[in-house]
């Protein structure tokens, strides 16, 4: 029997040369990416217990970016000690505030992620980088400890579910909308411990961006990571980054490699869509019903990178953000802000009457620059809505493509994106 992409790198990665799912296996890490909010907690295990070393610091990634710049003493705290770490341990690839901004997003960006690479980190949107072949998952602190100390980490290998994908996306219609529809349809845990493999001619012709939001939210379907095979598209990306083929493994899943699931999906037939409150497959059809917002929020390792600026542009272009509506657009990465100011994105932004903050996860989690209020409602462009997670317990949270947000910002209630042209100057009829 075959194996898949995710098999065929644990087996490497274990020194076996195959794997099954359920197996418990020791899986060395290529990569450990940390952050200030769960790497203290792991450093205090390890120092607590007298191994307070780095298995190779050449391996370390390090991005501060929940809470920076700090919003009060408690999470300046948290980035002096990622930080004197960083410093102690002779970490290279610290990525500081003001050079760096989502970790996920930075990562994605340097090439030191490569094809056929494991990567853990301490935050469940890891397997973001799923996106480029790679297994790359979240865990928790101690295994982060773990991982940290040793270069390894324990895992059950998983099973895969496979999301076939074809056709073409409508005008208006954008990858997030795809994420947000297979959620719909398989429900928040229908992917509990899967790993979602994305493949099909709709796959084949989207380009990174696109295929960075899809493993991005594969842990709001309960999935231990997404992946994407490689292929032109990121042969192309990685030599973007100096990365040549010789550098890395590239893995296809085999002919007779097992599946969990089959999911079929027609791209043609998917609709902007809305995640209702609060849950992410709580899935509807953008515009179905006129809910009044008061924010509306872009940003976030799912939807903050430099074509989802673009897309909220050609919305605001010549429109005003609605009264009563308070809009934010926050940059994955300081690289993106910089692009977007370049490209006349941010003026268009500010002319519109929304507000452009500094690269961090920032609201998304309910940490600063946008938390929301008792009763605020907010369409955001991230990737969870559950009860609390972006401020006061009785805000109510919609999930949505940054297109989507932008219509619904510019007509005060949630709206449909298609009733914009692309140059965002009217209404279409």
């Amino acid at each position: 029997m075959g194996m898949t992409i995710a098999e065929k790198i644990l087996a490497a990665h274990s020194g076996q040369k195959e794997v099954v799912p359920g197996q418990l296996i020791e899986c060395a890490t290529d990569w450990v990416l940390c952050h200030e909010i769960t790497t203290p907690a792991a450093l205090r295990m390890l120092e607590e217990r007298g191994m307070d070393r780095v298995f190779d610091p050449e391996k370390i990634v390090a991005v501060p970016d929940h809470s920076v710049p700090a919003m009060n003493i408690k999470a300046a705290k948290m980035y002096q000690k990622l930080k004197s770490w960083v410093q102690e341990k002779g970490i290279r690839h610290f990525y500081d505030v003001g050079r760096g901004g989502i970790a996920h997003v930075v990562l994605e960006n340097t090439g030191l992620i490569k094809p056929g690479q494991t990567l853990v980190s301490g935050d469940s949107h890891t397997c973001n980088a799923g996106a480029l072949g790679c297994f790359a998952t979240g865990v928790g602190s101690t295994d982060l400890a773990g991982a940290i100390y040793a270069g390894k980490v324990w895992f059950k290998v998983p099973e895969t579910m496979l999301i076939r994908v074809t056709g073409e996306l409508q005008p208006g219609v954008t990858p997030k909308d795809l994420v947000l529809e297979v959620i719909r349809r398989i429900g928040a845990d229908g992917a509990n411990y899967l790993v979602m493999e994305w493949v099909g001619d709709t796959i084949e012709r989207m380009d990174m961006e696109g295929r960075f939001t899809l493993t991005n939210m594969a842990i709001e379907a309960g999935g231990k990571t997404g992946i994407v095979a490689v292929d032109a598209t990121t042969r192309a990306y990685m030599a973007a980054r100096g990365v040549t083929p010789d550098q890395y493994t590239e893995y296809t899943s085999d002919p007779d490699a097992r599946y969990k699931v089959v999911i079929d999906l027609d791209a043609s037939k998917v609709e902007p869509t809305v995640a209702y409150p609060h849950i992410p497959s709580n899935g509807r059809v953008a515009g179905q019903d006129r809910i009044p917002i008061t924010h509306a929020y872009v940003g976030s390792c799912t939807n903050g990178r430099i074509g989802d600026l673009r897309d909220v542009a050609r919305i605001l272009k010549g429109r005003r953000v609605a009264d009563g509506v308070q809009m934010i657009v926050v940059p994955a990465t300081q690289a993106i802000w910089k692009q977007a100011a370049q490209e006349g994105l941010l003026e268009i932004f500010v002319e519109a009457g929304a507000s452009v903050s500094y690269p961090s996860c920032g609201a998304c989690l309910g940490m600063h620059s946008g938390v929301l209020g008792p009763d605020d409602v907010c369409i955001s462009s991230s990737n969870r809505n559950f009860v609390g997670r972006m401020g006061d317990p009785s805000a109510q949270i919609y999930l949505a493509s940054p297109a989507t947000v932008a219509a619904s910002a510019v007509a005060g209630y949630i709206s449909d994106p298609r009733e914009y042209n692309p140059q965002g100057t009217e209404a279409a009829d």
